[in-house]
């Protein structure tokens, strides 16, 4: 189970015939309970639950840098058009770049079919009740993929704009995917997400004169988050604005 959100399977399910030998009374105050509030102090305990994911992230970061490969996360709400995006990236560059897929879902291997269909290796990873990729799954993925020097890896992370900005993958950069059929609020209610992403692709552009949606909005809720937040708006149906997107990736890289 994660240690974090709580996802996934649970540690152990074995029939509890045993007892454990303690009780949970949650009537029960902490004896500085009170102590704390009044003084105002906050604990953070985040950063030793993800301790042992942040040492694996640097292991895989340190493959990466290693033999050149531009690692990017892919991250987005369901529905946002990740997959379609990855899938013209790969149908229109993998003959110029090598390109490397890693696919995150809950189930099934759709995504990978794609990828492969398209023209790019692509390894799937399914985490079952998990709502998001960690770092020691993909470290399990990075020889069996077969990568090359001086290449690009995408990792297509489960979609969810939660869990996902918690866990550094060992990724250069973080590609933020957001679509304008999602409204405008999504940096408000995500912050975590926004502030964690380096790059924003804002796709279904083509759809922008049948909904509600304020580019200009968007970007200043986003900026307020994050300042140094890039962005680029495109159509992955149309093609529109995605040779900004592939710019992007070649200035990231060394192509």
């Amino acid at each position: 189970m994660c240690e974090t959100c709580g996802c996934g399977e649970p540690e152990h399910d074995h029939d509890h015939d045993h007892e454990h030998g303690h009780t949970h009374d949650h009537n029960h105050e902490h004896p500085h309970a009170h102590g704390l509030a009044e003084s105002g102090r906050k604990i953070i305990l985040q950063k030793d639950i993800l301790q042992a994911n942040n040492l694996m992230a640097e292991r895989n970061r340190g493959y990466f840098e290693a033999r050149d490969i531009f690692a990017l996360n892919l991250v987005s709400a369901p529905g946002s058009g990740k997959t379609t995006i990855l899938e013209r990236t790969v149908m229109e560059k993998a003959v110029k770049l090598p390109l490397f897929v890693i696919e995150g879902d809950q189930q099934g291997d759709r995504d990978s079919e794609r990828i492969r269909q398209a023209g790019a290796p692509s390894h799937q990873i399914n985490t079952g009740m998990g709502c998001h990729l960690d770092a020691a799954m993909v470290n399990t993925i990075l020889k069996p993929a077969g990568l090359k020097d001086h290449s690009i890896l995408f990792i297509e992370n489960v979609g969810n704009l939660v869990c996902p900005s918690l866990f550094d993958l060992g990724e250069r950069k973080r590609v933020l995917i957001t679509s304008v059929t999602e409204g405008e609020d999504k940096p408000v209610k995500y912050p975590h997400m926004f502030r964690s992403s380096h790059l924003c692709l804002i796709n279904k552009t083509d759809l922008l004169p049948y909904v509600d949606f304020d580019i200009a909005k968007f970007k200043e809720y986003a900026r307020a988050i994050n300042p140094d937040l890039e962005f680029i708006e495109l159509s992955a149906k149309t093609g529109a604005g995605i040779q900004h997107w592939y710019d992007w990736l070649n200035k990231g890289g060394s192509f």
